[in-house]
């Protein structure tokens, strides 16, 4: 039996309806590499707690669109790091967070050294234009003020010739506070991991929202 002209209007007008009133299209999420020691890795944490695990969170809760991809390593140095670079670039992604530095400064290693080897990691993200936000770290004051000095300039020089987004210290809040670190007072615990996440988060988002 042909549908009633009443009836088939009816069902135009309802099926308009629900599209003007679908939620709109969720953008594209973009593969972000986290590339970085321990404190990214998430060592002595569960995975829900890790560095990792909770940005992505609030990055979901926050609706930036962003999947990350652990690619953390505990023990790096730069060196190993620049090592395994191809490798972890296997997944293609949009943007790189790049978290190393702390390894090398605890070995007392030469600055230039740390320096040549950032350069490498750098460069190379720069030739296959990758953008890059950099998670500065700050030296130990026991080792001296000349280190001290050279090592903490070492993330905003950087920055500058690679056009990196600097963050400018990872720890920031957290570091030498024994209620937000394990018991070695270098790596966070949960809640100091949910207090750098907090405080990164604004910066981070606004560096996503600048990806293709």
């Amino acid at each position: 039996m042909p549908a009633s002209p009443h009836l088939s209007r009816r069902a135009m007008l309802l099926a308009t309806a629900g599209l003007l009133l679908a939620p709109p299209a969720r953008a594209a999420s973009k593969p972000i590499l986290v590339f970085g020691d321990s404190l990214v890795a998430g060592l002595g944490l569960t995975e829900g707690d890790g560095f990792v695990a909770q940005l992505q969170t609030a990055l979901d809760r926050a609706g930036a669109g962003a999947t990350l991809i652990n690619g953390g390593v505990s023990g790096d140095t730069t060196a190993t790091a620049r090592d395994r670079l191809d490798w972890a670039l296997g997944d293609n992604p949009a943007g790189v967070f790049v978290e190393l530095g702390a390894n090398d400064m605890l070995q007392g290693l030469p600055v230039d050294t740390i320096h040549a080897n950032f350069a490498a990691i750098l460069g190379e993200l720069a030739q296959k234009k990758l953008p890059v936000f950099l998670a500065g770290m700050k030296a130990n004051r026991g080792l001296g003020a000349d280190y001290v000095t050279a090592f903490d300039a070492l993330y905003p020089m950087l920055a500058r010739q690679y056009g990196a987004t600097l963050y400018p210290f990872f720890l920031d809040g957290v570091a030498l506070d024994p209620k937000l670190n394990q018991a070695d007072m270098m790596h966070p615990n949960a809640a100091g991991v949910a207090v750098i996440v907090k405080a990164l988060l604004p910066p981070f988002t606004a560096w996503l929202a600048k990806l293709p």
